[in-house]
């Protein structure tokens, strides 16, 4: 069998040969297997940039067009509000109102409480909640997603910079630190969304997701003992040990009334969320909860102040739009490194909740979300934000799921939730002086809770052990290293996992499922037959200098292991090794030598190699490299059916 070749290859003949083998097979046409068209050096760059940037083909909808088009799609490409907004009519307006004020209601309590979370000041959480959305509405490409301050990003930026910095003792720097954070988050993220290079945030797999935020979860309910408990002095450590020997540590502080206070909403909350999730319905349960125990908390403590002192409170929070904060992003200084290694896990972080939350709802409504759009979205939202007093913004998947549910048409529903905000900030400040902070801490414990998804944990642990391994490393780097610790684990597993995959790659025994041409696993298969004289092995892997030496270990085990299965059972002796390479995508030139090492060596004990069905780019780089010719006219096949017809024709013409 040849490969055809165009103008100078090698061009070989055709048979056809009508053959049955001794286990059933039909018998098959020999076909040529043939190199891809050539293209110059400069074409297959475009060709692989292309597949690697572009996937989507993002210009494709300016051929053919005007100037004046053009201009129109250009505009709608990078504002999708240009795309929408034509179309909108007033029809739409009622149910993007009344999911608006549905979040803004969830994100003020929210975002009061997230600020507490990142040791900011509250007042940071509500001005987080309003800048930002408003820049999302312009640039965001998906219709439901809600953006605001989430709890993990909120999370890792008061834990990475409360390690160096405390905001009680140094909260000018501390600030200057958070804002400049947020600055470095943004400009990651909408650099990764300019550049197309979103594969990145693909290194934070899901296993080592659900371990990481399944940690984080609990740290930051534990965290919330201070505010449950009413404790005063309490560890700035983040570690599951440090926290609970804090707590116990001063019990002469824990105060009655806190605690009665802290269950009782935290039982509310738990109720309300509960209820929704068992009537869908009924969403506005849990999404109007916070709010109202914010409302009803506020309303009881300003009522007993007089007759208790213990349970601490809010106190005074400026009213007014958001201040300018760019003259203190912190560019020079000891504290710099600190800033931008926080404003990159929290990009990360908040990047990859973002667009998965956005993916999801668009799913569910079949639009598509461009994720290089959400990129640059929520990059410059927080480049916007780090200058307007807001600290790290994404979307948010409880917001999200609320603004779904309320019915939310379009971007629409961010506007109304901002402008909500807006009032607030102006108006309705003075009103949170008394809203305690033990609600504040039951309203991020029953937010948090929705993080722990122990039956994706299950899930992992049924499918894929390794999975399972890396979620339980995050998990516990988490709770007992650190938070960007733990995240550092999840991320050098996932990276590990690839590493493992692409240089130890599945090698399979093939066989013939009788009556066809078609080749199985034959542990998948046990109808599937071996072929007399014949190994016939599936790579399930591109070979790559990562794995090419131990797939020529691995392949000659195989080889011996035959042998001696042959041996043992006074079989046809082995002759021909088949090498299946569908699986095989790619290969470098570590892996063609080591296909001309193994040939050599398979030669010298009497055995033949032969390659089946070597893919376009493959037989591309075998060809340009000679090998084909060492190979020869019976060396390559298109299929394996038609290598084991044909060889078998051939042994039998020389009997």
């Amino acid at each position: 069998m040849g490969v055809s070749t165009n103008g100078n290859r090698v061009d070989s003949f055709t048979t056809t040969i009508k053959f049955q083998a001794e286990i059933a097979m039909p018998p098959l046409e020999i076909h040529k297997v043939r190199l891809p068209p050539e293209r110059t050096t400069l074409q297959k760059l475009r060709h692989r940039l292309s597949e690697i940037f572009f996937p989507d083909d993002p210009l494709h909808r300016f051929k053919n067009q005007t100037w004046l088009m053009k201009i129109y799609l250009g505009l709608q490409y990078l504002f999708p509000i240009f795309q929408w907004a034509p179309e909108y009519h007033p029809t739409l307006l009622r149910s993007d109102i009344i999911s608006g004020l549905t979040i803004a209601s969830l994100a003020i309590p929210q975002g009061i409480s997230y600020a507490k979370l990142a040791n900011l000041p509250p007042i940071i959480g509500l001005y987080s909640s309003f800048v930002p959305a408003l820049i999302y509405s312009l640039l965001g490409s998906s219709r439901h997603l809600a953006v605001g301050p989430v709890s993990i990003a909120s999370l890792v930026m008061g834990s990475m910079l409360s390690e160096s910095v405390s905001y009680n003792q140094d909260p000018i720097l501390y600030l200057k630190l958070a804002f400049t954070a947020t600055f470095f988050a943004g400009l990651f993220q909408s650099s990764l969304g300019i550049l197309r290079l979103g594969f990145v945030i693909d290194f934070l797999s899901k296993a080592t997701l659900v371990g990481f935020m399944a940690g984080a979860a609990i740290i930051v309910s534990l965290q919330q003992l201070k505010g449950l408990l009413g404790i005063v002095h309490f560890t700035g450590k983040m570690q599951i040990i440090p926290v609970m020997v804090s707590v116990f540590k001063h019990r002469d502080e824990w105060s009655w009334h806190t605690i009665l206070l802290g269950i009782s909403f935290l039982a509310f909350l738990l109720i309300a969320r509960q209820i929704s999730l068992r009537k869908p319905k009924l969403f506005w349960v849990s999404a109007a909860a916070p709010l109202a125990s914010v409302i009803l908390s506020t309303i009881l403590v300003s009522c007993l102040r007089n007759k208790t002192h213990t349970i601490a409170i809010i106190g005074e929070l400026p009213k007014g739009l958001n201040p300018p904060s760019s003259n203190m992003l912190y560019f020079n200084g000891p504290y710099l490194a600190l800033a931008i290694k926080t404003g990159l896990v929290t990009g990360i972080l908040s990047l990859t909740e973002g667009i998965a939350v956005g993916r999801t709802f668009a799913a569910l409504r079949n639009y598509q979300v461009d994720g290089n759009k959400e990129m640059i979205a929520i990059g410059v939202m927080n480049i916007a934000g780090s200058c307007s007093s807001c600290y790290v913004t994404t979307g948010s998947f409880s917001r999200s799921a609320v603004n779904y549910n309320a019915g939310a048409r379009t971007a629409v529903s961010n506007i109304i939730m901002a402008s909500a905000v807006l009032v607030t900030l102006l108006f309705l400040m003075p009103l949170f002086y008394y809203t305690p902070n033990v609600v504040l801490a039951a309203i991020i414990i029953t937010a948090v809770i929705g993080l722990i998804d122990y039956q994706a944990a299950y899930k992992l642990w049924k499918v894929d052990k390794l999975d399972f391994l890396a979620c339980l490393c995050s998990f516990f780097g988490v709770l007992f290293i650190s938070v960007p610790l733990g995240l550092g684990i999840a991320v050098a597993i996932s990276v590990f996992k690839i590493l493992l995959h692409v240089s130890r790659p599945n090698t399979l025994v093939l066989g013939n499922i009788p009556g066809t041409t078609i080749f199985h696993n034959l542990n998948q298969y046990r109808e599937a037959l071996r072929m007399p004289s014949f190994l016939i092995l599936a790579v399930e892997s591109p070979i790559y200098f990562a794995n090419a030496t131990y797939l020529q270990e691995r392949i000659l085990r195989w080889v011996r292991e035959e042998e001696e299965r042959v041996e043992a059972n006074k079989e046809s002796t082995l002759r021909c090794i088949i090498l299946d390479m569908t699986a095989v995508t790619a290969i470098d030139t570590s892996g063609i030598d080591t296909l001309c090492e193994l040939r050599r060596m398979l030669d010298k004990r009497s055995l033949q190699l032969v390659l089946a069905n070597p893919v376009g780019n493959v037989i591309e780089k075998l060809h340009h490299s000679n090998i084909l010719d060492s190979f020869g006219l019976k060396g390559v096949y298109l299929t394996v059916g038609e290598a084991v017809a044909d060889i078998s024709s051939h042994w039998k013409a020389q009997a």
